[in-house]
């Protein structure tokens, strides 16, 4: 809750809930009435604590009930588990376990000594009951139905967190999870390669994974894991009038859409309201939203559940782009994302993991083209000579005559009688000169 717990090797980032309690105290839980309001599901606004969910009406919840309340949809809450406060769990929960080694088979023992409140906080978010008579508070998808998977942070947890998630994954798609809700942040781009396999399994059987993108409040300036991951919804916060929230949000790329962070209302295991702030809580509401579209649009895969949501979004005055780093592609708004005509896709808008594994994780690289080699055709050697016999070293071979003893002698022997003819001349001249000088 805004405080970032023990780092775990397995990642090496410290993982945080994206939570925080805040400062006001919440409306008092009244006492249920013997007189439901008229309607599959009993809802009275006026009640002090119904006016608090300000969400129910500002994000257009109210409005696709009039269509769905989540009937036949199963929301995973991959969290400190689920615990059993009284009512707003009745016939909701459908199953869970625990993967952190500390908790109970069943998954409804919140686990860790800080944060033990959390997964309930999220739970009553994405599909409280409420009460009997349409008072206390009431999750966006009130008919789903949930899974409790209870995960360990830090000290918390006698399984290295990476293995943690991993295997909750695959057990709450493995256990009928139509969505799957996680509202932690590693606090890090990357994430562990066990996860690849893991969330692409939730892909290929048809989940939606909604992830809470991180609180600036709780040093998480840009979204951290799973946020990163390609194909998960992401969900950034806002306050009461729609701006996004400086200190229960954060920004990034990835960013699919923005829902309330702030003043937000969760059940306590022990039955008690806590008003709270976090993207923690921006995600099941959104979570429950696609829960909502998911039984209204049975038909419809993982891949366009996300579409209808971020098509139906409201977008933001100053927005830049689309996804935008602050609000994705805008404010939730459940009403059209059950009820609107949106033509559908191919594939998952927020990205494609299969795809992203292949060239980061180089796990089914393309081979190396190679050169196509022609062959060259080269002509044989002439036959080597006949090797002569050997010769006696200390007398000229025919080479040596032709080649060395001739040429030299016919420079050598010209040049001596030149040099002998020269000398004679020069002898004669001398004695002519001799005879010719006077004897004193």
């Amino acid at each position: 809750m805004l405080r970032s717990l023990a780092a775990f090797a397995a990642l090496a980032a410290s993982v945080t809930l994206l939570s925080a309690p805040a400062a006001a105290a919440a409306p008092a839980e009244p006492a249920p009435t013997s007189t439901p309001s008229p309607g599959p599901v009993a809802d009275d606004p006026s009640d002090p604590v119904r006016a608090a969910e300000y969400w129910l009406d500002g994000a257009g919840i109210r409005d696709a009930w009039k269509v769905t309340r989540g009937k036949g949809a199963t929301i995973a809450v991959i969290d400190t588990g689920i615990g059993k406060p009284p009512l707003i769990f009745d016939d909701a929960v459908a199953g869970g376990t625990d993967v952190s080694g500390n908790g109970t088979a069943d998954g409804r023992t919140p686990v860790g000594a800080v944060d033990r409140n959390h997964g309930t906080w999220v739970a009553s978010l994405a599909a409280g009951r409420g009460n009997p008579d349409g008072t206390g508070m009431i999750g966006v998808a009130p008919e789903a139905k949930l899974l409790s998977i209870s995960l360990g942070f830090g000290a918390s947890a006698a399984v290295p967190f990476a293995e943690q998630v991993a295997t909750a994954m695959r057990w709450a798609v493995d256990n009928g999870a139509d969505v799957i809700n996680l509202s932690f942040t590693t606090n890090t781009l990357d994430w562990d390669e066990s996860w690849d396999e893991a969330f692409l399994y939730a892909y290929e059987k048809d989940v939606v994974v909604v992830v809470a993108a991180g609180n600036r409040g709780s040093g998480t300036s840009v979204i951290g894991a799973p946020a990163t991951i390609p194909g998960v919804l992401t969900v950034g916060g806002v306050d009461q009038t729609g701006t996004a929230s400086v200190e229960a949000s954060t920004q990034g790329i990835t960013i699919g859409v923005s829902a309330p962070s702030e003043s937000l209302l969760g059940m306590s295991p022990d039955g008690e309201l806590q008003k709270w702030n976090g993207t923690s809580g921006a995600a099941p509401i959104v979570a429950g939203v696609a829960a909502l579209v998911r039984s209204a649009h049975p038909d419809l895969d993982a891949a366009n559940v996300i579409n209808r949501i971020i098509r139906t979004a409201t977008s933001v005055p100053g927005m830049k782009g689309m996804p935008d780093a602050l609000y994705g592609y805008g404010l939730l708004d459940a009403k059209n994302a059950v009820s609107a005509s949106i033509p559908e896709v191919s594939s998952n808008p927020m990205g494609d993991l299969e795809e992203w594994i292949r060239v980061y994780r180089r796990a089914e690289s393309d081979p190396e083209p190679q050169p196509e080699v022609t062959p060259v055709a080269v002509p044989p050697l002439p036959a080597a000579e006949p090797p002569t016999e050997a010769g006696s070293p200390l007398l000229p071979s025919p080479d040596s005559l032709r080649y060395g003893t001739l040429p030299l002698l016919a420079v050598t022997v010209p040049g001596i009688l030149i040099g002998l003819g020269v000398t004679a001349a020069a002898r004669r001249i001398r004695s002519a000169r001799d005879r010719r000088t006077p004897t004193p």
